[in-house]
């Protein structure tokens, strides 16, 4: 027999005083009712009910059981009721990490819309280039990005945007220094990489290929590398959901678009399974991808091409 059946059996004995009462809210026999009380009985090696001909009643163990299984019963069942209802409204703390640079310039302002329509929900923020763990390290959410594509993982991934990664320089860099006008010149440059990264991309015919460039700065946050190469360090490569503006607004120049292309930089953002998700997850999603595929957050590869004509 199904021993929590049978707690519920004898709970509904005890508050209904009878064994008939008891069947009716079980929707189960009488005769079933006191099987399962008979069943609980051997389980604990204990009497739990005086049994009498015209009432049942519960014996001294049986009360201090009764009172103990009552408060887990009930507590039990809001449990159950909560994880319910937190998979129809959005409640509850949603864990989310992102992508530093686009968290600060694009994920907050819809954290902070998010939040305000949907106040049940308490989003904690970790903004991190490193990539977390989702199950390990307790995260609901994760927005990342890789230039080479997802690899396989057990994730749910869902596209939210594209940005792309850029060779550029500040017009005072370039006024300086003049502008590259081949692959050959960039050796004469002052590279700025991130994360110790030298090697560059670059279109060779029908193929591509990588060259190693050198320079006298290593940042390994974004948001660190656009600001010394606005303030006219070097060069680097960089995203457009980092600089969709500098580049827009003239603050920064897109260089060689046709010997070192714009790479795609698809932005994900990722989860831990389709089944039995949560409405907080399911609702966080689904508002991201619905706000960045309205809204123009960077100049397109055609917009690049042509900023770097001018």
């Amino acid at each position: 027999m199904d021993t929590l059946v049978s707690m519920k059996v004898f709970r509904h004995v005890v508050e209904a005083g009878s064994f008939v009462g008891a069947a009716e809210r079980m929707e189960m026999s009488a005769a079933m009712a006191s099987k399962h009380v008979m069943h609980l009985e051997q389980q604990l090696g204990a009497r739990l009910l005086n049994r009498t001909t015209r009432r049942v009643a519960p014996t001294e163990a049986g009360r201090e059981y009764y009172e103990r299984l009552s408060q887990a019963l009930t507590e039990l069942d809001e449990a159950g009721q909560a994880v319910g209802a937190a998979s129809v409204v959005p409640q509850g703390r949603l864990r989310v990490s992102s992508l530093s640079a686009f968290g600060l310039n694009h994920v907050m302002a819809a954290v902070a819309d998010y939040a305000a329509q949907y106040p049940q929900v308490t989003v904690d923020m970790t903004l991190s280039d490193r990539v977390v763990e989702l199950i390990d390290e307790g995260f609901d959410v994760a927005i990342r990005a890789s230039p080479g594509g997802l690899k396989s993982s057990s994730l749910i991934a869902r596209q939210i945007a594209t940005a792309h990664l850029v060779l550029c320089a500040s017009p005072a860099y370039l006024r300086r220094h003049g502008a590259p006008k081949s692959v050959a010149d960039l050796a004469r440059h002052n590279y700025l990489q991130y994360a110790g990264v030298s090697a560059l991309e670059v279109a060779t015919g029908d193929a591509s290929s990588r060259v190693r460039l050198s320079g006298n700065l290593i940042v390994n946050q974004l948001e660190a590398l656009r600001v010394v190469v606005l303030h006219g360090a070097g060069i680097a490569v960089l995203g457009t959901e980092v600089i969709g503006s500098d580049l827009a607004e003239g603050r920064l120049v897109p260089l060689l678009v046709d010997e070192v292309p714009p790479r795609e930089l698809p932005i994900h953002v990722m989860y831990t399974s389709r089944r039995h998700l949560s409405a907080k997850v399911r609702s966080f999603v689904d508002f991201l991808a619905a706000r960045f595929a309205n809204e123009a957050l960077w100049p397109s590869l055609e917009q690049i091409k042509a900023l770097a004509a001018r």
